[in-house]
């Protein structure tokens, strides 16, 4: 064969690709579009020095090359699975290390999927049906960690640094089987995540906790407890997009700027400040920032003395409103303002209650309930704790605590009921009434007009627009469910007690039939919380559901271990939630291939 006619074929060789083995790397920037939305030039400048000055000539170092650039990721090929997860580890170690010393967020962190197969390989491309599942696999890995594979694990698990979470079988996006894959998490999880820009057309804020300069740790909750209860008012303004107090806890104790707030949290503006207290004494320092600009719009210093301290909030609220809002009418503002208590003693057990009753160890949950006993004794006028205590029994029956499940819902019902009584605009109130009735009594349609009386008065509750997705679940109204749900966790997206919101999102997914992502969620709430047992029940039937059934047979052990005399039929008979028939027959079932007692 002449030189020309062999040339020809080659080239036509590379044109069409050739047939091999091979590891293939799917690397993807978390939040990409967020970031070139909010920061395009120096995101692209950053991007291109990580791909110039670490994806490339690493991947030579590992034998591998980049085969193309996707925009906000790549694909990248190697000789070995070895080689593919070498080198993404190393990847992801020196980018954390790089990022580390970035002194301006967010972060720039991948999402990094490892299989490997055989594929069709030209010179500036390779295809394949494994190179789909890879692309695919890549939405599940965690920011800056890598997903393997099963194959891969197999072969590389040996070399990891620690072993890897078993993920189960994920049912990836417009592919035929679900893959079975592992999760190498990274040491230290990137701590500043893009997160989407606020969109809202009303002036968004958050309130930061307010640092406690009384230099007693113990002042820590009533410290929290204002920034509450200033939260609940500004909530309450149809006017105002208002992040709940829990979220914010991250910033406990440190002087944050404004900007850094606003990037994780979406808001435009930031309220700040401290607090020195001395027994009935009290001395408040604020300030309202504008956080896009970084401008202080005002500040404001004020000294209270015991019960004056409400009327001080009040006047807080005021000086916010009128620095974001100034079109907020009067009467609108003094709607929001919420009742106050008559009884100092009675706020500050009520808060101290508050920061009990989310903690599930079985002492510090009673102690609660004790505190909000104390607290409605002292005043039985005040809300607040009236409707903290109707959620403390509807958690307790829930939980499989109670002794007596049905005088439990009975008093539940009765003090939400009173709370609403007592304060008819207590967003808290009306939607804790709205899921007792749901989740206790099976009155959907009673709880549906409390959740909508609910979102009425505190547009801004996260509260309630969690649990009512919780009752749109049960209802078989779904993507209202998930809408909801997810709406709550965008008004508290670093709240203290996630793995309930988690949770919720998870069932609901689970009730509109999206077994990947209901499993994804219950996970979530588990690493968060692995003593929640309305968590685990969902998990379990989502993991059936998925062919997880080793898995499903180990969370319905938990379960039985922390629920004792846990039994199917009690809990079809007593607490299983779900009005629609289609999706009750389907939960009882997964619950039922999981193996828990009949």
């Amino acid at each position: 064969m002449s030189a020309d006619p062999l040339a020809r074929r080659l080239d036509m060789e590379a044109a069409l690709g050739v047939r091999r083995f091979a590891a293939f790397a799917f690397a993807d920037v978390v939040g990409y579009t967020i970031l070139m939305a909010t920061e395009e030039g120096r995101t692209h400048r950053r991007w291109m020095a990580v791909l110039d000055g670490t994806l490339r000539p690493l991947a030579a170092e590992h034998g591998g090359r980049i085969v193309k650039s996707t925009g906000d990721g790549v694909l990248a090929e190697f000789p070995t699975p070895r080689a593919a997860v070498a080198w993404g580890l190393e990847v992801q170690r020196r980018l954390a290390a790089a990022e580390a010393q970035e002194a301006e967020t967010p972060t720039l962190a991948l999402r990094i999927a490892v299989h490997a197969g055989e594929i069709t390989a030209t010179d500036h491309d390779i295809y394949g049906q494994g190179v789909n599942v890879a692309a695919r696999l890549q939405e599940h890995a965690p920011a800056g960690g890598l997903l393997l594979s099963a194959d891969v694990h197999e072969v590389a698990g040996g070399a990891l640094p620690h072993p890897a979470r078993d993920l189960g079988w994920l049912v990836l996006k417009h592919l035929p089987a679900p893959e079975r894959a592992f999760a190498l998490d990274p040491e230290t999880p990137p701590a500043r995540l893009p997160s989407p820009p606020d969109v809202s057309p009303l002036p968004s804020l958050a309130v930061l906790p307010l640092r406690n300069l009384g230099g007693d740790p113990q002042d820590d909750y009533f410290a929290d407890g204002v920034v509450e209860d200033i939260v609940v008012s500004l909530g309450n303004l149809r006017e105002l997009m208002v992040v709940s107090r829990s979220s914010t806890l991250a910033w406990r104790g440190r002087d944050a700027d404004p900007r850094d707030v606003s990037r994780a949290l979406g808001v435009r503006y930031v309220v700040s400040g401290s607090v020195r207290r001395a027994g009935r004494d009290l001395r408040v320092q604020i300030e309202l920032s504008d956080a896009h600009t970084g401008t202080r719009l005002w500040g404001d210093r004020a000294e209270a003395h015991g019960g004056e301290l409400f009327a001080l909030q009040d006047r807080i609220v005021e000086r916010i409103v009128s620095g974001v809002a100034p079109h907020v009418r009067v009467a609108e503002l003094q709607r929001a303002l919420r009742k106050r208590p008559e009884s100092f003693t009675a706020y500050d057990l009520a808060l101290r209650g508050l920061g009990l009753i989310h903690d599930l160890e079985r002492a510090h949950f009673e102690e609660a309930r004790t505190l909000f006993e104390r607290a409605m004794a002292h005043d039985p006028g005040f809300a607040l704790p009236v409707a903290w205590a109707a959620r403390w029994y509807s958690v307790n029956v829930g939980q499989g605590w109670s002794r007596d499940p049905r005088a439990d819902m009975e008093q539940a019902a009765t003090l939400a009921m009173r709370a609403t009584e007592l304060d008819r605009q207590n967003g808290l109130a009306l939607a804790t009434y709205g899921h007792v009735r749901s989740f206790l009594f099976h009155d959907y349609d009673t709880a549906l007009v409390f959740f909508e009386r609910a979102l009425s008065a505190s547009p801004n509750s996260a509260l309630a627009w969690l649990l009512s997705s919780a009752t749109l679940s049960y209802v078989g109204r779904t993507e209202e469910a998930i809408r909801h749900a997810e709406h709550g966790l965008r008004l508290s997206p670093f709240d203290q007690n996630l793995f309930t919101y988690y949770n919720l999102i998870g069932m609901a997914h689970y009730a509109h039939g999206n077994v990947a992502e209901a499993v994804r969620w219950c996970r979530l709430s588990h690493a968060e919380t692995p003593r929640f047992t309305s968590n685990l029940r969902i998990m379990i039937g989502a993991l059936s559901a998925a062919g997880q059934a080793e898995e499903a047979r180990a969370a319905a052990a938990r379960l039985v271990e922390l629920e004792p005399g846990f039994t199917l039929s009690n809990y079809e008979r007593t607490r299983l939630p779900f009005r629609d028939t289609a999706i009750r027959v389907r939960y009882l079932a997964d619950l039922r291939a999981a193996g828990l007692p009949e």
